[in-house]
């Protein structure tokens, strides 16, 4: 059996990152942003994308095609196929879509989360919890070893979003949308 040594990978707005048991994933500062922690529990093995932008990323070269929905989700799950996740038993979790500048036409937290649930659709994944809408800021911890998904939101203190059914713990409620 292979050892693995716990880390604690910062995932920041634009990136994707994938991993196995013990990892931990972390996300701060997340506004109009969603982030995606998606889980295949069989093999413990998960990831989390912080992404910045609807849609698919324009086709100019741009380096950073992962702030985009469409290519942030296609990475995502590629790195966990790598990883030998089962793309038919993924859980995921959404965290973000604030408006936290407050503007009251302020659409881009909305228009994130709208492109990330019809890519999710589309692919048949579906969403097991979610902490979305509002204005405040928030982040969100993963523990791949535990199968669970914490958030923050505003200054407030940690709270659980999700636990993985296969790690021998119960599903939370469907999570928080305000």
């Amino acid at each position: 059996m292979e050892t693995r040594v716990l880390s604690i990978i910062d995932v920041p707005t634009g990136a994707v990152a994938a991993g196995k048991s013990p990892d931990i994933f972390r996300s701060c500062a997340i506004g109009s942003c969603v982030v995606i922690s998606a889980y295949c529990w069989q093999r413990r093995v998960g990831g989390l994308a912080h992404i910045m932008l609807p849609g698919n990323a324009p086709c100019n070269g741009i380096l950073e095609k992962t702030k985009y929905a469409e290519n942030a989700i296609k990475e995502l799950l590629c790195h966990m196929e790598t990883l030998e996740a089962d793309m038919e038993a993924l859980d995921v979790c959404l965290v973000g879509a604030a408006n936290v500048l407050k503007r009251p036409d302020d659409t881009v937290g909305q228009n994130n989360l709208d492109s990330v649930i019809e890519i999710l659709e589309k692919k048949r994944i579906k969403i097991q919890a979610q902490s979305v809408g509002g204005t405040n800021r928030r982040s969100v911890t993963f523990d791949i070893g535990k199968g669970t998904v914490f958030y923050t939101e505003g200054d407030e203190a940690e709270r659980l979003l999700w636990v993985s059914k296969g790690t021998g713990g119960t599903f939370s409620s469907k999570g928080i949308v305000a």
